[in-house]
């Protein structure tokens, strides 16, 4: 056995998922292999020779405020799996792809709510990782103000935002050295700027309105794998 066994990683994830009519092909794929997404992970790992202690996924749909209001963003907690993996299926096939508006979505708030996550402070080395799946844009952060729906304490700006992303002082923030940004997105303005600015940010380029069809589940796992 290698070394990294002798450590103790507990593992989070956040899944941003846009939840809009354009991204059912890859709704359904996270659909479909929910029940298997912690072996695959955890196998993945295994062959690294780094074995998870403790793996949750909270779960984060996406729309747009103007557009679909109080549809706009569904949060949850965090799953533990194995234990709750049948409550996370669930919550998975909750999401239906419909709505949105014109074609930018509000991911800038979903990864707002993503970063100020309840991370686990517990292990030996920590994985903070949130993933972004979309085929779309993102609106410049507070264009859905008017809204009466937008969230109170969001991030005024992208600056702060940023901030949020850079700060280790912050109690249950995430550090430099666990925290990570997997972007299945376009490489369009507000897209691009995240991950030109932030560190630890992986870029997968989508075709903005493809629908990620050239996405596929096996990417995703070896995405999150060589982030842990």
């Amino acid at each position: 056995m290698g070394e990294n066994y002798l450590f103790k990683y507990n593992v989070d994830m956040v899944f941003c998922i846009d939840a809009t009519a354009s991204m059912r092909p890859v709704i359904n794929t996270v659909k479909n292999n929910a029940l298997n997404f912690y072996h695959d992970v955890t196998a993945a790992m295994e062959r690294k020779g780094k074995h998870i202690n403790e793996m949750r996924i909270r779960v984060i749909a996406f729309r747009d405020y103007l557009a679909d209001g109080d549809s706009a963003m569904m949060t949850t907690d965090f799953f533990r799996l194995p234990e709750q993996s049948k409550d996370f299926e669930r919550c998975v096939k909750s999401i239906h792809a419909k709505g949105g508006g014109d074609t930018p979505e509000d991911g800038l708030e979903a990864l707002g709510y993503a970063i100020k996550s309840k991370w686990t402070p517990g292990g030996d080395k920590r994985r903070n990782i949130i993933v972004v799946w979309t085929d779309a844009p993102t609106h410049k952060l507070g264009y859905g103000k008017k809204s009466p729906c937008y969230p109170s304490g969001m991030a005024e700006s992208f600056g702060e935002l940023t901030s949020w992303w850079g700060d280790e002082q912050c109690p249950g923030q995430i550090s430099d050295s666990s925290k990570r940004l997997v972007l299945f997105a376009p490489y369009e303005e507000e897209w691009s700027v995240v991950t030109e600015n932030w560190n630890n940010v992986i870029h997968y380029p989508s075709t903005a309105g493809n629908g990620l069809e050239d996405l596929d589940y096996k990417e995703i796992i070896d995405a999150i794998g060589n982030s842990i």
